[in-house]
């Protein structure tokens, strides 16, 4: 039986500052219900290969391929839709929380998605909060409150393949493992798939099937 296509296909992908190439050669795939693990020493260039992911930066040598797609086959907006990137430094708008969340939808790409309070509530008991989270000030959240946000911001877009940059450094151990817990759960659903960094080799073993280091692809 022929093998269904990849989420996201990566061939010989190339990153290059100055004269100098931080990564080049990188070839990945990830499968539904995969969560790999990408690891190298800081300044290595992880973040760099997560936005290349997503076009944030240009591609310079390489392609990226989202079931058998390139993002430009798919128009960035929807391509992002499904391959979606949360950075480690969360952005917070005006507003609440809940605006904060409300906001993404008023996207063309999104408008044909309302948001769900009653989901993101769920979500954030199983994350030890309960809804007056989402009437915190969004300008005044700590760094974790802010990381939990934006990983709320993610999950409500219902993406198929998260991008996830450190996404617990600025949340406590028990909170930590409650968001691990979530993006368990996140991963059994069909046709889902992630990519997480962290600086806690631990939570690498627990949480990635596999692991891709960049060091060795310099």
């Amino acid at each position: 039986m022929e093998l269904s296509l990849p989420l996201l296909s990566v061939k010989n992908l190339g990153r290059q500052l100055g004269d100098r190439w931080l990564w080049r050669g990188v070839s990945f795939e990830l499968r539904a219900g995969d969560c790999m693990g990408l690891v190298a020493p800081s300044g290595a260039g992880k973040t760099l290969l997560m936005r290349n992911l997503v076009v944030l930066d240009p591609i310079q040598q390489g392609e990226v391929r989202f079931e058998g797609k390139t993002p430009a086959e798919w128009e960035l907006p929807a391509y992002r839709s499904r391959v979606m990137y949360v950075p480690q430094r969360a952005i917070a708008l005006d507003g609440t929380v809940q605006d904060n969340l409300k906001q993404v939808f008023d996207l063309a790409i999104h408008r044909q998605r309302q948001f769900q309070p009653d989901t993101v509530c769920t979500w954030l008991k199983q994350l030890g909060r309960g809804p007056e989270f989402l009437n915190l000030t969004g300008s005044r959240l700590s760094g974790g409150e802010a990381q939990i946000l934006a990983l709320l911001r993610a999950l409500q877009l219902d993406p198929q393949v998260l991008l996830l940059d450190e996404p617990t450094a600025s949340l406590d151990a028990a909170t930590t493992a409650k968001v691990e817990a979530l993006l368990h759960d996140w991963l059994r659903q069909p046709e889902r798939a992630c990519m997480l960094t962290s600086h806690d080799t631990e939570q690498i073993r627990r949480v990635t099937h596999r692991q891709l280091n960049l060091g060795d692809f310099v």
